[in-house]
């Protein structure tokens, strides 16, 4: 327990050393090792966020809706060559 307070108090020191550049770096190395140290449940819903938020995004959007539009003018060109072949 006292090597850890050591090892604690030498950190607190080496981090009151650093520029604010040098901190930030440590805090993005300190929350790359949180995030591997998470749990992959936790991944999978971050994923799941990210999926619906790109889901989301006006372009994708606008595709899905261009794409269903194309579906139904297919649909309906379909009908209307079968209705053409049937009146013959």
């Amino acid at each position: 327990m006292g090597n850890t307070i050591n090892q604690r108090q030498s950190l607190v020191s080496k981090l009151d050393s650093l520029s604010e550049t040098e901190v930030q770096d440590v805090l993005d190395y300190v929350s790359i090792i949180e995030s591997l140290r998470r749990p992959k449940a936790a991944n999978a819903v971050i994923e799941e966020e990210l999926l619906v938020a790109l889901a989301d995004a006006h372009e994708n959007r606008r595709a899905r809706q261009a794409f269903e539009w194309e579906s139904v003018r297919r649909k309906a060109e379909r009908r209307a060559a079968v209705r053409a072949t049937h009146h013959f």
